[in-house]
């Protein structure tokens, strides 16, 4: 348990900070997630469409570091990938 007041304030900051990156790791997961559901239907245009929201979610995580800017990099090539290869 933390005794100092500078202590207790940075575990208030961490514990708003946590809660912060998990809800855009969760948003990004689920963005990530709707976009391979629907390259799994083969609606192309439908993917082309849900792509820049996923993008824009990976480089976010990745900006506030939330996740690593190679596993960003990495996220990014498999959705445009899976695109790509979506309808073909």
């Amino acid at each position: 348990m933390a005794h100092s007041k500078q202590a207790k304030k940075r575990i208030r900051q961490n514990e708003r900070a946590r809660i912060r990156n998990k809800a855009m790791s969760s948003r990004m997961r689920t963005e990530f997630k709707k976009l391979l559901d629907v390259v799994g239907s083969g609606d192309r245009a439908a993917a082309q469409k849900q792509l820049p929201i996923t993008l824009s979610g990976i480089d976010k995580a990745a900006k506030r570091h939330i996740i690593h800017r190679n596993a960003a990099a990495r996220k990014k090539s498999q959705a445009e990938r899976a695109v790509a290869g979506c309808g073909s």
